[in-house]
């Protein structure tokens, strides 16, 4: 009787503490800007940022503006400063960090009795003025795949394990579709890259949820469904990047934006959309690396621990029967 209130109440306060502990008062930690200043200039602009938010920053030198403009581009910054209040700057990485470079660099501008000019050099889909929609995709995306590895092994326990990898495939397939036709240019805009690159990460990253969900609930019964929903569902979207960068995230949350599936794959589905595919190249090795790790523990599982021992032979000069 008492079994289900707790670890309902358990997967509640674990959700409640994660994403208060990541969402409230969030403030960035060593967030990567770019500047072409050098010299005084440059340790001026420093010590301004200091000033600003303490340990918010990390300062990258660029040798001219082209050089700056691609590094906000492709997200190898979040901001290039580059002097007399002249600002490049991303909206496509949402309202969070506008409003943190805007307000950080306005206070250089004004030590330095200039007005902050804004150019935004990756702006946000259309619609998009927050920089959520990326995040609602894979979250839709995330809970499907936990949906689907949760209810594979109820629905058909005994189910030979090459029609459950065949049916994990035709998942990952059909949600790698789904997914960028609804979100791409033929639906709603919110995801306008590639349809092919956007389909694979797709794909991977629901099929690298929901084998991950197969695995636990295969390896720990009943409890790996609650510890499913904590890791893919709590943790995994909470560090995915998809609120606000991982750089404003608590330090134990930050590694887990660069490990689990759902951070990987957002980190790319934003670079595929806005930043010339940043985090693309990433997605194909790790994410195909939990797909396949999690087939091989359900083989080991399901298959290779039911294999009987082959008979034992006779021994030499044993006689045979009969």
């Amino acid at each position: 009787m008492l079994l289900p209130v707790a670890v309902v109440l358990l997967i509640g306060t674990v959700f409640v503490s994660v994403y208060l502990a990541a969402f409230h008062a969030p403030h960035p930690h060593q967030l990567r800007v770019g500047t072409t200043e050098t010299g005084t200039q440059q340790e001026h602009l420093r010590q301004e940022l200091a000033r600003a938010v303490p340990g918010g920053f990390s300062i990258k030198t660029y040798p001219d503006e082209t050089a700056a403009r691609d590094a906000v581009q492709d997200r190898t910054v979040y901001a290039a400063y580059l002097g007399e209040g002249d600002l490049l700057y991303g909206s496509a990485n949402g309202s969070a960090v506008t409003a943190t470079v805007t307000t950080a660099f306005g206070a250089v501008a004004q030590a330095e009795h200039q007005d902050l000019e804004l150019r935004d050099v990756a702006p946000a889909a259309a619609g998009d003025t927050r920089g959520l929609s990326v995040f609602y995709a894979a979250f839709g995306l995330v809970l499907a795949g936990y949906l689907f590895g949760m209810t594979t092994y109820q629905l058909a326990p005994r189910l030979q394990y090459r029609w459950r990898m065949l049916s994990l495939a035709l998942f990952g397939v059909v949600g790698g579709i789904l997914v960028p036709a609804i979100a791409g240019d033929a639906g709603f805009g919110a995801l306008p890259g590639s349809f092919v690159p956007l389909a694979v990460v797709v794909a991977l990253m629901g099929a690298a949820v929901a084998a991950t969900t197969m695995v636990l609930l295969r390896v720990f019964g009943p409890a790996g469904v609650s510890l499913a929903s904590i890791l893919m569902l709590i943790l995994g979207n909470s560090s995915s990047g998809g609120i606000m960068p991982a750089a404003y995230l608590p330090g134990w949350l930050r590694p887990l934006s660069d490990i689990l599936p759902v951070g990987v794959g957002v980190r790319a589905m934003q670079g595929l959309s806005r930043f010339q595919d940043d985090g693309f190249v990433r997605a194909l090795v790790i994410l195909p690396v939990w797909v396949l790790g999690a087939a091989l523990v359900l083989y080991l599982k399901d298959v290779y621990r039911r294999i009987p021992a082959a008979p034992a032979g006779r021994g030499e000069g044993q006689p045979a029967a009969g």
